[in-house]
């Protein structure tokens, strides 16, 4: 297994000093990746969300669709 390619010098910059664009795109990559998880899921099974923190049960479109907004 390969390993991963070691960011630019630059973006290990932006990471270290707390850049609030880098945390913004880290977080639209992680809600990205929920979405396409959510997706691949049948239709028929239900899912936890978090609100808080707690869990609630829910349906595959009402989590994607609070994860999209």
């Amino acid at each position: 297994m390969a390993s991963a390619p070691s960011p630019p010098s630059s973006l290990k910059a932006n990471m270290a000093a707390g850049d609030p664009k880098f945390d913004l795109v880290k977080q639209i990559g992680s809600h990205e990746v929920t979405i396409a998880e959510l997706n691949a899921l049948s239709s028929s099974r239900t899912v936890y969300q978090k609100n808080g923190s707690l869990f609630f049960h829910t349906t595959i479109q009402k989590a994607s669709a609070s994860e999209q907004k």
